[in-house]
């Protein structure tokens, strides 16, 4: 029988949607749960998983519960195309849903492959003390052999940033821990630890790196900072994601997040019954590399192949040979408006109107008709001039053949979230300006006798 993943590239048979989730109903149903209240301030969010790694912009673990409750039913299958940390493939899991995720960031595949697979508690404890047991033994008894795999472990333009970054005690806890690691060889138990040992590093406040609000992905160096000790601070967060993995067992849905660009899904037509996403920001106005690179060094990735990684993201702002897609209306307005203003910047928000083009369009070719896709979007401001990023992505998913249900707004709790921060700025930026809220775009795939008729009436 073919695998989960092997299932969803064939083609879909029968696709026709029973009578109570025909096309009029699930219009009703999202227009009634966009119509509801969606900024969550007053909800916990550190519950499970959610809480093992910090990152940039995650939305709130409610939000996608409402959407995955309210629109499919157990056993579905909810897709999460940039998956990010995971948010919306954990609570379809929790939920007794199939949840499948992609993702091209390495640090995003770790921390939501983590999040979303039930593992035994007790292995992955005994394998962090056995971490933490060689980490303390080799800092005490193998310093000198620390300090030469230091200087020979990493590629010269690797060791600049890391000795840039990280003071030198640091360093030899962190190699000590890493080291430790890569002698754990039950590869489930060793991912938990990887995210572990990043989430030290990648915080919203403190952290062990020499920088300030790193997990804001703006990163400053401190000089007068002093960083907590990297073995103390992981067996802290170990007990803690210990406590959270506990949470997880025997969770009744079950999830997959695989390498694969949103742009160019390895899936088959009509075989998923909800989308829920939040794609990046234009222009890189959030830069997750520019913070993950801080524990993606320490897992053998040079800076050089990061920064290569970091040009293939969605919103990136190289456009030399780049595939430009024909825009809709709308989008093709913002973009001529910004390009007025700055040619460089309105090519950048031309790349990102195009790579979403094509993500829209995938995300319509592999839902089944009559079920629905929302996306969680920010806005920005480019040369004083607002993308409108929700009002162009809306645009870009009607002429696809998208049925734009409703474009709810919701507001941003910026003491909870984690956002770019001002850096000591007496004012705040342009982007921070439009970071306090977010839309919420709601979109119907329209059966196919719906869709035939649209067009014999165009």
């Amino acid at each position: 029988m073919p695998s989960f993943t092997q299932q969803l590239r064939l083609p879909l048979v029968g696709t026709e949607s029973p009578s109570e989730q025909a096309c009029g109903n699930g219009r009703e149903r999202l227009a009634s749960l966009l119509a509801q209240d969606l900024d969550f301030h007053d909800k916990r969010s550190d519950y499970c998983s959610h809480n093992f790694h910090s990152f940039p912009a995650k939305f709130p673990p409610q939000l996608p519960r409402r959407f995955i409750l309210g629109l499919t039913d157990p056993g579905d299958i909810v897709l999460d195309p940039m998956v990010g940390s995971g948010t919306t493939l954990l609570e379809a899991v929790l939920a007794g849903r199939r949840a499948l995720g992609f993702d091209i960031d390495p640090l995003a595949l770790l921390v939501s492959n983590v999040k979303t697979t039930p593992f035994s508690a007790e292995r992955a404890a005994d394998a962090g003390g056995e971490v933490l047991r060689f980490a303390r033994f080799a800092l005490v008894g193998r310093a000198d052999q620390l300090r030469h795999e230091l200087e020979t472990r990493f590629d010269p333009k690797t060791r600049r940033f890391i000795e840039y970054w990280f003071a030198p005690r640091t360093q030899l806890e962190l190699l000590a821990l890493v080291l430790g690691l890569e002698r754990v060889e039950d590869s489930l138990a060793r991912s938990f630890l990887r995210a572990t040992l990043s989430s030290i590093v990648i915080t919203k406040s403190g952290g062990v790196s020499l920088a300030r609000d790193l997990g804001h992905t703006r990163p400053h160096r401190a000089e007068e900072k002093e960083p907590r000790c990297a073995i103390s601070e992981f067996e802290k967060r170990l007990e803690r994601n210990l406590r959270s993995l506990r949470q997880l067992d025997a969770e009744p849905g079950c999830a997959q997040v695989l390498c694969g660009d949103a742009q160019q899904l390895p899936l088959g037509p009509g075989t998923v019954d909800l989308i829920v996403t939040s794609p990046p920001y234009a222009s890189n106005a959030i830069d997750y590399m520019r913070a993950h690179k801080f524990s993606l060094v320490w897992f053998g990735y040079p800076i050089d192949a990061l920064s290569q990684k970091r040009r293939q993201y969605i919103g990136g702002e190289a456009t030399q040979e780049f595939a430009f897609e024909g825009l809709s209306p709308k989008a093709g307005e913002r973009v001529a408006a910004v390009a007025a203003a700055d040619a460089k910047k309105g090519a950048a928000l031309n790349r990102y109107y195009s790579e979403m083009t094509r993500c829209i369009r995938e995300m319509f070719r592999v839902l089944r008709p009559g079920k629905v896709a929302v996306l969680v979007v920010g806005t920005s401001v480019m040369r004083g001039i607002d993308t409108l990023t929700h009002v162009c992505l809306a645009d870009i998913a009607e002429a696809i053949g998208f049925e734009v249900i409703g474009i709810a707004t919701r507001r941003l709790d910026r003491d909870r979230r984690m956002m770019p921060a001002r850096n000591g700025e007496a004012r705040a930026s342009q982007i921070e300006h439009r970071m306090h809220e977010e839309y919420v775009i709601g979109l119907l795939k329209p059966n196919r006798v719906e869709a035939c008729d649209a067009r014999r009436t165009s």
